[in-house]
């Protein structure tokens, strides 16, 4: 039986790595397995880059970044959110609220 995917934000802080090592790791980030490169955020600048991925865990994760050599500062298992959904999920509760703040009269 496969792990559920859930959704994991990486962020990689190495000013000391060059933009092409970067493009190389990304071209080989495509491919692996278990886990699913979704996409990246960077400043090229800076050399941070915050990377999407799906894994069936955070042990699954580490392990392809050590097999790879690729550092990272940190890994948060995060929950995505877009205004539309934001949107209908708050005209929702406020319509609950509204209709919960409805006083009936005897």
């Amino acid at each position: 039986m496969q792990k559920k995917m859930q959704k994991f934000m990486v962020v990689h802080r190495d000013p000391n790595i060059s933009w092409d090592k970067v493009e190389e790791n990304w071209s080989k980030m495509v491919s692996v397995e278990p886990a699913t490169w979704v996409r990246t955020y960077f400043n090229a600048d800076e050399k941070v880059r915050y990377c999407l991925w799906l894994a069936p865990g955070l042990d699954e994760l580490k392990k392809i970044f050590s097999e790879f050599h690729i550092a990272f500062e940190s890994i948060l298992r995060v929950e995505e959110t877009v205004p539309d959904i934001w949107e209908r999920q708050y005209a929702e509760k406020m319509e609950a609220e509204e209709r919960a703040d409805t006083i009936a009269e005897f």
